[in-house]
């Protein structure tokens, strides 16, 4: 290894400039879906309890992740174990279990209470299945299957203030399991907050969607950037930054020369696999 040598500020600057700030973020809640019929959904499920409690789905899916103020980026830790060789007298350490540790919301309360309703009313629906009245004597709990109340899709993104990079994780299996006193007072009055304790079964780090398996992004993967992408079993490539922005350069989009559009793709898309792609987007484009 050779001796380290003194580093310039020109060489330093660079890299303190790109430091990533904790301000950028977004919240973004799924919840399960009720029970569908003959296409319309019943006020059932987690999502009709809390319409009933004045929560709806406006709300969940778009206004609470904006409320909350404090998130973090979820951590995990691998489990290990001690196994000392029979021979060569040295004690090795092996992973055996990947365990994911609870994360901390923070929602500032708006006028309606809906967001502390939101926290409230979901783990009310999670023990709530009793069918007796809950301010009776004779009222029970009894849990709810994890179905009913998991979510699989509620994601924190955090990102820049460019919005060109971003860091996705997607939570499978999440659902509040405390919700902390909020304290009130005369003295002093502040912004009313509601903090909440979720656990999850697992957190997935990056983009998870079908357009990002489709771009070769999925889980953070940078197969788009400049490098080809194959697909199947023949030799055909799809580069997607550079063939799409050759198909659209330098053509009118407006409908006012559609067929030198459908022209350009079908030439794009035809030496690498996408044929009957770019035939099923010409196909629609002669329908309209």
């Amino acid at each position: 290894m050779p001796a380290p040598r003194p580093r310039g500020i020109s060489d330093i600057l660079p890299k303190i400039q790109n430091v990533s700030t904790t301000s950028n973020f977004l919240v973004k809640f799924a919840l399960p879906s009720g029970t569908t019929s003959g296409g319309g959904l019943f006020n059932s499920g987690l999502r009709g309890h809390l319409r009933r409690k004045g929560v709806n789905d406006r709300f969940i899916a778009d206004d609470v992740g904006l409320l909350c103020s404090d998130a973090v980026l979820p951590g995990s830790a691998l489990a290990s174990i001690n196994t000392a060789g029979d021979y060569q007298g040295l004690i090795e350490k092996f992973a055996h279990t990947r365990n994911f540790t609870q994360v901390n919301f923070d929602f500032y309360v708006d006028t309606g209470y809906r967001s502390l309703k939101f926290l409230e009313h979901w783990m009310e629906y999670i023990s709530g299945g009793s069918d007796e009245d809950a301010s009776k004597d004779d009222y029970h709990f009894r849990m709810r299957y994890p179905a009913e109340y998991k979510s699989n899709d509620t994601r924190v993104v955090k990102f820049e203030r460019d919005h060109n990079k971003f860091l996705e994780y997607r939570f499978i299996g999440l659902f509040p399991i405390s919700i902390n006193s909020v304290r009130v007072s005369y003295q002093g009055s502040q912004l009313l907050k509601a903090t909440a304790t979720f656990s999850y079964d697992r957190y997935v780090c990056g983009e998870s969607s079908s357009l990002a398996r489709m771009l070769g992004k999925l889980f953070n993967n940078q197969q788009n950037s400049g490098v080809d992408v194959t697909f199947g079993g023949d030799n055909a490539t799809y580069r997607a930054n550079t063939n799409l922005n050759a198909a659209l350069r330098n053509t009118p989009i407006m409908n006012s020369d559609l067929a030198s559009l459908n022209r350009n793709i079908q030439n794009s898309f035809s030496t690498s696999g996408f044929s009957n792609l770019a035939g099923m987007f010409i196909g629609e484009g002669r329908r309209a």
